[in-house]
């Protein structure tokens, strides 16, 4: 693999030294770290990562290959990539697969390797989520430091329109239940299982006017997975609010979790260093089973909010953190997640939260 000396400097003057994978160059993003062993293929190519320089804890990346099967969307949106080790060689058969590396390269991924990543992860765990840049262009720390600490701090406004579609579009019109889906920045997966749910899915960009999602006259609603704060998403916090008054079937997962709890009145916090992977244990509070999840989120739902208000109830809850996991509306027929059910990566415990929005359908 052709490289080059490359360095990842981090807003609070911490850096680390490595070699450049990828595409050779400069970038900024918002570090976070994931912990899944597998998966590497659809948790780059989720747009929820839009605006991350995302850390993949495991040594060795890349063992299996890529295929176009695991996308979860039409390219990657990480900002960037640092990883132990990039692993050349792969067990996929090379007319199936490609290497990783070629992946970065084709979609302008800028990324280094040979880095402690336990010891950037755990510092990620004491000081907190921050922003960081790789580059191997330049390789002069006071330089890059000052770069990140001159350059717009950009995380803190509304990105869905980044990663939503820029035109609304129908999948399975033979479907016998007809859902309006907002994208958010919404995962191949999420749209594969409501189609196999027998859904007319009609997908609308996250800043459509709401008469005309109604337009359509759907049976429900589906909000979607994204990137970025909630609360500063303001239409699509007035959407919610209209569906909530629709009083429809309505599903959200992840940042559709979180527009529709901003909807009622409660409030969303930015975590420490959020919860990305696919081994988090959660609670059904319904059931009293615990959920193996695939995550990947920087904010939550206030659980003090949740406990507050009557509406609610609380359906999940994190069992490493007791943070809000999952909500029911109790006198409509909605209730959001704020885990990954659908199982791109991840396991299967929680599919069955959409034969779940189909029973609400039904009735």
């Amino acid at each position: 693999m052709n490289s080059r000396d490359a360095i990842l400097v981090l807003e609070d003057g911490n850096y680390f030294k490595g070699y450049g994978i990828g595409k050779f160059g400069t970038t900024i993003g918002e570090l976070c770290f994931n912990t899944s062993l597998t998966g590497y293929q659809e948790i780059f190519s989720d747009p929820s990562y839009y605006g991350q320089l995302l850390v993949m804890n495991h040594i060795h990346i890349g063992n299996y290959g890529t295929v176009e099967a695991d996308m979860q969307s039409a390219k990657l949106h990480i900002n960037g990539l640092i990883v132990n080790y990039i692993e050349p060689k792969f067990s996929r058969e090379k007319y199936l697969a490609q290497d990783i590396q070629n992946l970065l390269i084709n979609n302008d991924i800028i990324g280094i390797q040979n880095i402690d990543t336990r010891s950037l992860v755990k510092h990620i765990r004491e000081k907190g989520a921050m922003r960081g840049i790789i580059s191997s262009d330049i390789v002069n720390f006071d330089e890059l430091f000052l770069t990140l600490k001159n350059s717009p701090n950009t995380f803190n406004f509304p990105m869905d329109n980044y990663v939503s579609t820029s035109v609304k579009y129908e999948l399975n019109p033979n479907g016998k239940f007809k859902i309006a889906v907002l994208d958010y920045g919404i995962k191949l997966a999420m749209l594969k299982h409501l189609e196999n749910s027998d859904m007319n899915i009609h997908v609308f960009p996250s800043n459509t006017d709401f008469k005309e999602i109604m337009a359509i006259k759907p049976d429900g609603f589906f909000l979607s997975n994204g990137p970025g704060d909630p609360s500063v998403m303001t239409h699509a916090i007035s959407t919610a609010k209209c569906i909530m008054h629709e009083n429809l079937p309505t599903f959200g997962i992840c940042l559709g979790h979180q527009l529709m709890a901003l909807a009622n009145g409660l409030k969303t916090f930015k975590m420490h260093h959020g919860h990305r992977g696919a081994n988090h244990p959660v609670l059904n509070t319904q059931t009293g089973l615990c959920e193996i999840t695939t995550q990947n989120h920087g904010f939550a739902v206030c659980l003090s909010d949740v406990d507050a208000c009557n509406d609610l109830l609380l359906s999940h809850i994190n069992l490493n953190d007791r943070s809000v996991e999952g909500l029911v509306y109790k006198n409509r027929p909605m209730f959001s997640v704020q885990f990954h059910p659908e199982n791109a990566p991840g396991p299967h415990d929680s599919l069955y939260l959409f034969e779940q929005f189909k029973n609400l359908l039904i009735k």
